[in-house]
């Protein structure tokens, strides 16, 4: 069976983060626990390699590095053995374009969805948790960062795209994503919130809001509720 799945909208490992990262401690499978630091790659990866495993400390998990920076990496028979025997997964903020090019089609990529679909925790935050979907919105046109555009990501999570960090600025990209890819669920996630699925349903966690906008449809939801108009995750990797 799955295990816990949580897409986060940024600022993780900090304060406000707690509800749902409890839960994926507690949800956590048996073998050992990895930070994902790919999106970070050209950004201090060791910085939020160290972040993360402080952060976890306190719910009794014990953070190793899956060391995932570039396609060789994620190509990596040795490393994707180690990531096929995890039972926890977490894919960092960073780059919302670097982690679909690392992770996409990969043996590492491969290895974590099964470990996934034999029960591992999985969760990604800002652009670890956009490339979970079957797209990632990426920066259009320089140097405007709102104007976006669709590119293919990993596919958990089909025809949807997240917007991280909504309540700061992830609202300025409904606009411009909805006219590049009018087809895609656009899950509009707070930073030190989360969507999460639970093999059953999506509920909202977190200190702020979960917003689903499909064309002119908008819902919000709060911490315990269950989000309405997601799809479920896939429950096999779509070709790539």
């Amino acid at each position: 069976m799955p295990g816990l799945l949580a897409l986060v909208g940024g600022d993780e490992f900090n304060a406000g983060n707690e509800e749902q990262d409890r839960m994926l401690a507690a949800a956590a499978g048996r073998g050992p626990a990895f930070v994902v630091p790919t999106a970070a790659a050209r950004q201090k990866p060791d910085v939020s390699v160290a972040h993360a495993t402080r952060w976890f400390q306190q719910f009794g998990i014990d953070l190793q590095e899956l060391p995932v920076l570039k396609r060789t990496d994620a190509n990596s028979a040795a490393i994707a053995e180690r990531a096929r025997a995890g039972g926890f997964f977490y894919l960092v903020g960073g780059d919302p374009g670097l982690v679909a090019q690392v992770l996409r089609g990969s043996a590492v990529w491969s290895a974590m969805f099964q470990a996934w679909r034999d029960g591992a925790a999985l969760a990604g935050s800002s652009a670890g948790a956009m490339a979970l979907c079957s797209h990632t919105l990426v920066r259009a046109t320089w140097p405007n960062r709102f104007n976006r555009r669709s590119a293919d990501a990993l596919g958990l999570l089909p025809k949807t795209a997240v917007l991280p960090h909504f309540d700061s600025f992830g609202h300025r990209w409904v606009e411009s994503a909805q006219a590049a890819a009018p087809g895609l669920i656009l899950l509009g996630i707070d930073e030190r919130s989360a969507a999460l699925w639970d093999g059953a349903r999506w509920l909202a966690a977190g200190p702020g809001a979960v917003t689903v906008v499909n064309r002119s449809k908008v819902a919000r939801f709060t911490s315990g509720q269950e989000i309405s108009g997601l799809r479920r995750p896939a429950s096999m990797l779509p070709k790539q």
